[in-house]
């Protein structure tokens, strides 16, 4: 057993926070829901709670730095977006990270096995379990899940919130039937570090995880960890957009790598130019164009979550 496994199995550190700020997003799917509840719940057990309201990802990072001498914690209530737009707040200050998640994917809380029952997910705070994870930066961009160019970013573009406040995770679906029909491929260059070699590909979409899960449940690749230090790259590269269809079953499982069409890498860090500026879609959120740049912070965040498992 490396020194790596070593860590990502031993005991987590319990400690519960004495004072949270708790950080929603009312314009999250489940908004507000759940809320009082929490609150509640941690009060009755002796932990003090301060509400903010998130805006912008900058203002949530300095509401998250001017709150840093006064709290134990950060809990945020929202989705992947919420979660990413703290994600440099919650490195800039070293607060553990509590998720209470009230999203329409929320997939960094099922990587983690955090339940999206707001009482539930407070008991893990409570309960003081806590653990390191990795984060993924895109062009200096954090994100926990997955950072894509192609397919994901007209998918981001369909899913508005109309559609996911009617239809939840279904939402990505139905807005994946309705891009994966207009979609064309485009040409890229990948290479896995700074100085390694240029590989050409013409990808329907290329997608680096730092995380398990992202898009509703899908599965970065069969044996992701967010602790391993490592990110998984997949280009889809089929024959024909109506061979995606064959493929649903695959991804699901992470084992879509086992197709020919589909080209992985693992590694730290990696490099992508497209023929032309391509826009790159990080937890769900647009956040630049390629060129892109692509590294992992091994460790980068503490959070409440129940211990890892052995085995993804």
């Amino acid at each position: 057993m490396t020194v790596q496994e070593e860590d990502a199995s031993a005991s987590p550190v319990a400690a519960r926070p004495g004072r949270v700020m708790l950080l929603t997003n009312r314009r999250a799917r489940r908004g507000g829901e759940g809320i009082a509840v929490v609150i509640e719940r941690l009060e009755k057990a002796g932990v003090e709670v301060v509400v903010e309201t998130s805006g912008s990802p900058g203002e949530t990072r300095g509401d998250i730095a001017r709150r840093a001498g006064e709290v134990d914690a950060v809990m945020v209530g929202g989705g992947d977006g919420t979660l990413n737009a703290a994600a440099q707040g919650i490195v800039d200050t070293g607060l553990p990270l509590a998720i209470l998640p009230m999203g329409t994917a929320n997939d960094l809380a099922r990587t983690l096995g955090i339940p999206e029952d707001p009482e539930r997910a407070a008991d893990i705070v409570l309960a003081g379990h806590r653990r390191r994870i990795d984060l993924g930066y895109v062009n200096d961009h954090p994100f926990f899940n997955v950072a894509s160019i192609g397919l994901s970013v007209e998918l981001a573009d369909a899913l508005n919130p109309r559609l996911k406040r009617r239809w939840g995770k279904l939402s990505y679906a139905l807005a994946g039937l309705k891009v994966v029909t207009r979609t064309r491929p485009f040409r890229a260059w990948i290479a896995r570090e700074e100085d390694g070699p240029w590989s050409q590909a013409r990808s329907y979409q290329i997608a680096i995880g730092n995380g398990r899960h992202y898009g509703g449940g899908i599965v970065v690749e069969e044996e992701a960890r967010i602790d391993d230090a490592t990110l998984d790259l997949y280009s889809l590269e089929p024959r024909g957009v109506w061979r995606l269809a064959l493929m649903i079953g695959a991804f699901r499982r992470g084992r879509h790598g086992l197709w020919q069409e589909v080209r992985t890498k693992k590694g730290d860090a990696f490099l992508i130019r497209t023929a032309r500026p391509r826009r790159v879609n990080a937890d769900g959120e647009i956040i630049g164009t390629t060129p892109a740049s692509f590294r992992v912070a091994p460790g980068a965040v503490e959070v409440f979550a129940p211990p890892a498992p052995t085995a993804p």
